[in-house]
């Protein structure tokens, strides 16, 4: 069969002439997005996490074209999109078609590429409400992985709220509550000396300047409360980590506290609650809380 037999046949057949138009254009897709891939896997010009959310963004731009050019293909072949157009009104088929809310997720989605708010692999929270890893940024769609395992999948234009725990660092508060029967002088220098274990155990987490000096290392804050939730007195411990190693440091923050705080005899406030015979609570405070 020759090209132009080829042709005709095509003309002929508009089920046949779509299918291969769609096979084209998923090949085409699929070189683009290889091309793309290779392109920033083999530059380094801008951070890594920043070439995933460009590469990703990209993807999903070139399967948006790639879609809308085929449906605008199709329509074509049935009937004439000028004719559509001018008979029903192109504000007739945004809204016929639901392009109102697609639009506001497009825009949205630029925003959070454009203005940077977010990073392909960021440890997010979204409309407080939903935590968890960025896995992929689209022009419509945000896709968190919880630590639960879960995908969530959120339009882009139901998006309120972000918080960031990935943006070049993070400050791990601690804050630790001791009974009102304990000394705060020596509840005060027993935190020192966990916070001097503290910079030299975890210095590698520490968030540092180019002279190699970090920028906040552990130290006690002060003290934060008198009377925190009527149980003690409340004292704070700060420290500036780099973001990417920031629940890791948190982690092994809390376990050093612990450890320098029970070897030193630091009583720490309690508080006991029982149900009397009559169902109302009792609150009860050990020897070394009890309130006057």
């Amino acid at each position: 069969m020759s090209l132009a037999e080829f042709n005709a046949y095509l003309e002929e057949h508009a089920v046949i002439r779509l299918l291969l138009i769609a096979a084209i254009l998923f090949v085409v897709v699929l070189i683009l997005r290889k091309v793309i891939h290779t392109f920033f896997k083999k530059t380094d010009f801008i951070e890594e996490r920043k070439e995933n959310t460009l590469e990703s963004m990209l993807n999903s731009i070139i399967s948006y074209v790639a879609l809308i050019g085929f449906i605008l293909i199709v329509l074509d072949e049935f009937t004439s999109i000028e004719k559509l157009l001018a008979g029903a009104g192109v504000i007739g088929i945004i809204v016929g078609f639901g392009a109102q809310s697609l639009i506001k997720d497009f825009f949205a989605g630029l925003f959070l590429l454009y203005e940077k708010q977010l990073h392909k692999g960021d440890f997010i929270s979204v409309n407080n409400t939903f935590h968890g890893t960025v896995e992929d940024i689209g022009l419509r769609f945000l896709k968190v992985r919880q630590w639960s395992g879960k995908l969530l999948t959120i339009s882009n234009g139901q998006i309120n709220t972000i918080e960031n725990y990935n943006f070049e660092y993070m400050r791990v508060i601690e804050k630790v509550t001791t009974s009102f029967h304990q000394d705060p002088k020596q509840a005060y220098q027993v935190l020192e000396k966990a916070c001097e274990r503290l910079n030299e155990e975890l210095h590698e987490y520490l968030k540092k300047d180019l002279t190699d000096k970090p920028y906040e290392p552990f130290q006690v804050y002060g003290m934060s409360s008198l009377n925190h939730e009527h149980r003690g007195y409340e004292y704070t411990v700060i420290g500036m980590v780099n973001d990417l190693v920031y629940w890791t440091a948190a982690k092994k923050t809390r376990l050093i506290l612990a450890e320098e705080l029970f070897e030193n005899n630091i009583f720490m406030a309690e508080q006991r609650v029982e149900l009397n015979s009559s169902g109302h609570e009792d609150h009860h405070f050990t020897s070394n809380e009890k309130l006057t």
